[in-house]
């Protein structure tokens, strides 16, 4: 492949493109008569920004919807930043070494750190009149219905710990995957005030991700964050530290959030407005009424009996 032409480095590199593609049973020369005709890459289609600038659509007329619609996707987007770093752990072939756990846990506190530091961004930029009357145009759709939420969930800890605090008790050792699933804790806020059945909400999230979340949970049953942590880094100090501090991001502090906003823009005393979803959120949403930890034996009794009862334990 010598040529006087290219520099030794561009031919090196030229000589492991062929070998590259030779292995695969390809034509280097073909791809270098794409790579010839092809345009430059530029940033706005790379990153898809017309697109994604079009993706919020309003369904009234109040300019703040739009501020709900993009926080709202924003926080979706943090949510599979932390799926990418969970689902490198926990559906790897491959046990993960010290490094490369508290890396990925880290990063994924890193990511629910700026989601909990955002969240003023929609507690104080929206106008509350301008939301307390475009909210009923979303009926019965819910910031309950977060699929992705639901995912870091199962992949953070062992699928029983997800359900409510009552059944917890209850709950038997050998119990299916279906079973558990059944008894979630956040069933528990979607339910009518009245008279204690599903909401619509709820209805519609469990016929669009039922399936899917019952597959994680069997998929991770023994490679979820808790099980790697038990089997590989058991006492190792600084995954405790990691951990602890997810448990409290995604179990506390988050939730905390929510409740602070909804207090702000439902509590409006004698009367209590409802939640879009009809869901129950004054039980739902503190953290101390459903009590869930991912890991906790990593907390103390006196720390668990407070769960959310303060700021930071």
């Amino acid at each position: 492949m010598g040529n006087n032409h290219f520099s030794e480095e561009v031919l090196t590199q030229l000589e492991k493109l062929e070998k590259k593609y030779d292995a695969m049973g390809q034509d280097l020369s073909a791809y270098l008569d794409g790579l010839l005709h092809s345009d430059y890459l530029t940033y706005w289609d790379y990153i898809q920004i017309d697109t994604l600038l079009s993706l919020q659509t309003p369904r009234t007329s109040f300019p703040d919807e739009k501020i709900f619609i993009l926080y709202h996707q924003i926080t979706e987007l943090y949510f599979k930043l932390i799926l990418n770093e969970q689902e490198q752990l926990i559906l790897s072939e491959e046990s993960p070494n010290h490094d490369t756990y508290l890396k990925r846990v880290k990063r994924m506190n890193r990511y629910f750190e700026h989601l909990i530091d955002s969240f003023d961004v929609m507690i104080d930029g929206m106008d509350p009149e301008q939301f307390l009357n475009f909210r009923m145009s979303l009926l019965p759709a819910s910031g309950f219905q977060s699929g992705q939420f639901r995912i870091i969930e199962i992949g953070s800890t062992d699928f029983h710990l997800l359900t409510s605090s009552e059944a917890r008790k209850d709950l038997k050792t050998d119990a299916s995957v279906e079973d558990i699933y059944d008894q979630l804790y956040w069933k528990k806020g979607a339910t009518e005030l009245a008279t204690g059945k599903k909401t619509l909400t709820l209805r519609q999230f469990e016929n669009k991700y039922s399936t899917k979340f019952i597959h994680r949970a069997r998929q991770v049953k023994e490679t979820n964050l808790r099980r790697l942590y038990l089997d590989h880094f058991e006492g190792d100090e600084e995954i405790i530290e990691a951990l602890r501090d997810l448990d409290y991001k995604a179990n506390v502090q988050w939730p905390l959030m929510h409740y602070k906003s909804a207090v702000r823009y439902l509590q409006k005393d004698p009367n209590v407005i409802k939640a879009t979803g009809g869901t129950n959120w004054q039980k739902y949403l503190p953290p101390r009424r459903q009590m869930i930890t991912y890991y906790p034996e990593l907390w103390s009794a006196d720390e668990i009996a407070n769960w959310g009862s303060r700021e930071k334990i």
